[in-house]
């Protein structure tokens, strides 16, 4: 009889591999897809997979473009004759300027028939005292092109324990797969971030917080003995700024001189009334204590110039000037 363990590694396969069809856990066979969506007009990875192998390794990601709706996954048309498979994925190399950048690719490969002959195999059954193990099996996004532009998504024939067939993943490690486009979507490290102790990039709360709800005003006056703070400076791409989450890239940072972080927390507690803009910022600073502790301290160093105080009482929305923002220059 399957053990629990095994039944769990049978289920967490079969959601990874997604498509139509599903796993039958007592059978331990994923159900058979129905056919897959074909779709006119294949143009490029970047257009259909924006966000095909993307890297989660940061507090705040920069969003990726707004892609097309995905397009049903399931077994080739008898009546589709793929002439190319394309491979959307993410890779890691160093950055230009030091640490490291994901990069995201687009190969394809035009000898498809062991492939092909491959993604049309029956899923396997077990015999019910198969042993599979617990690693999830994230397949790779990957295209079918007939000679028309028409494109889908095969469905990934799979082992008892839900994984693609080894038939599968021989013939994808088979093609002699050319890389067509590469393209930075973003980095992994920054060294100068690293060094001061700022993230490589930051979401502008100001503009998320201004957009989903309005916060309250500042509260009094905060206490110029408040503990040592770091500054973080990013800047927001053109293409970035005014969407539902601007993502910045680091500028510049360090702990905040004791005399101007006297200046910045008597800005950051006046109550002058907030003005009414619409300006998304180019480039904006993050202040956070050292020690980890106390609010968090968000400011726009132009467009609207607004700054947001978030603490565990909530959030309050005040308005700075262009003194403030020179204030918080490079240190």
């Amino acid at each position: 009889m399957r053990s629990s363990r095994t039944a769990l590694a049978v289920a967490l396969l079969g959601m990874a591999l997604g498509g139509c069809g599903g796993t039958d856990i007592e059978s331990g066979v994923a159900t058979e897809p129905g056919p897959a969506q074909i779709v006119e007009g294949w143009t490029s990875c970047a257009t259909a997979a924006p966000r095909a192998g993307e890297l989660i390794t940061a507090p705040t990601t920069r969003p990726s473009a707004s892609a097309v709706p995905e397009p049903t996954i399931g077994r080739i048309d008898p009546a589709f004759a793929p002439v190319a498979a394309v491979l959307c994925g993410r890779e890691i190399r160093p950055g230009a300027g030091g640490g490291q950048e994901q990069i995201a690719t687009e190969r394809r490969a035009q000898e498809i028939a062991p492939l092909l002959a491959a993604l049309r195999l029956p899923n396997e059954k077990g015999d019910g005292e198969v042993a599979c193990t617990l690693d999830m099996v994230i397949p790779p996004w990957l295209a079918l092109v007939d000679d028309r532009g028409r494109w889908l998504r095969p469905y990934l024939p799979t082992d008892p324990c839900g994984k693609p067939r080894a038939e599968v993943t021989a013939a994808l490690a088979g093609p002699q797969w050319t890389t067509v486009d590469t393209r930075t979507v973003g980095r992994l490290g920054n060294p100068a971030a690293d060094a001061v102790g700022c993230a490589p990039q930051w979401s502008d709360m100001v503009w998320v917080r201004t957009r989903t709800g309005r916060p309250a005003p500042p509260g009094p006056v905060a206490a110029p003995a408040a503990g040592p703070l770091r500054l973080c400076v990013y800047q927001v791409p053109p293409s970035e700024q005014g969407g539902g989450k601007p993502a910045g890239d680091f500028v510049y940072g360090g702990q905040l001189p004791a005399e101007r972080q006297a200046g910045v927390l008597r800005a950051l507690g006046n109550r002058r009334a907030v003005v009414d803009c619409a300006t998304p910022a180019s480039r904006f600073a993050v202040l956070r204590p050292l020690d980890g502790g106390g609010p968090e301290r968000y400011v726009e160093l132009d467009g609207c110039h607004r700054f947001l105080v978030e603490s565990t009482d909530g959030a309050q929305l005040g308005q700075g000037d262009a003194t403030l923002s020179r204030l918080l220059g490079p240190i």
